[in-house]
């Protein structure tokens, strides 16, 4: 919930032209609702993609306050997160209600961004491996992951001050892979999204497991975006 329009077309430009040489990665920006079609017609044109921050599980009706995918497509989205962390834990968001949100996305056509991640007590009690089973087994229950993108985000260590350390991203990265069915594990990107910073994405990003970032609070600036898209390329 950051940027106004004029803000959210502002930083659009900026990353645009932060990323103006090529880069061999995939780049997405995901902005509010409210400045998808601005920051759309700022991208015209780029390499960066479009993705939304959220979406419902119907195609449309009575559902007051609620985002369609047709909707997300109209504006020119090919991407959408779903599961973030922040929906899971302040907006009570459950592993089916997001499955539900991942069936219509895909049948929609859009790629989603499927998020998992334990909290700080989670991690402390040795409960990582089971919540972590759980989010993935149910979250993506019965659906072809050919065009899903997977994010690990320790919710303990965004916000908190406290920061993964590349092999404790790792060893959950590699946990996630291996509860894939057999023949998507290698084949699926696993973004890690825990407070990644140009500082520390290159510790991240040299672990095998790792490929890509969920990056939160860098995004808000350019030159920290582009900075972490450059250190993955």
């Amino acid at each position: 919930m950051n940027c106004t329009l004029a803000e959210a077309r502002a930083l659009a430009v900026g990353v645009r032209q932060a990323l103006a040489e090529p880069v061999p990665v995939g780049v997405v920006v995901c902005p509010p609702f409210t400045a998808l079609a601005a920051v759309a017609e700022e991208l015209k044109g780029s390499p960066i993609e479009l993705g939304a921050q959220n979406m419902y599980f119907e195609e449309k009706g009575a559902f007051t306050g609620e985002i369609s995918p047709a909707m997300l497509l109209d504006v020119g989205c090919r991407y959408v997160i779903l599961g973030h962390s922040e929906r899971r834990r302040q907006m009570g968001e459950t592993s089916e209600q997001v499955n539900r949100k991942l069936r219509l996305a895909l049948a929609a056509g859009l790629r989603p961004i499927v998020c998992v991640g334990e909290t700080l007590p989670e991690r402390s009690d040795g409960h990582t491996e089971a919540v972590i089973r759980e989010q993935v087994q149910d979250s993506l229950r019965e659906v072809s992951l050919e065009n899903v993108v997977i994010a690990y985000e320790p919710v303990w260590a965004i916000g908190t001050g406290q920061v993964a350390r590349p092999e404790q991203a790792e060893e959950v990265h590699r946990l996630i892979r291996g509860l894939l069915p057999s023949g998507a594990g290698e084949a699926t990107r696993i973004l890690y999204g825990g407070s990644v910073t140009p500082e520390n994405i290159a510790g991240l990003i040299a672990k095998e497991d790792l490929d890509g970032a969920l990056v939160g609070g860098a995004s808000l600036k350019a030159e920290s975006f582009a900075a972490i898209v450059q250190a993955c390329s």
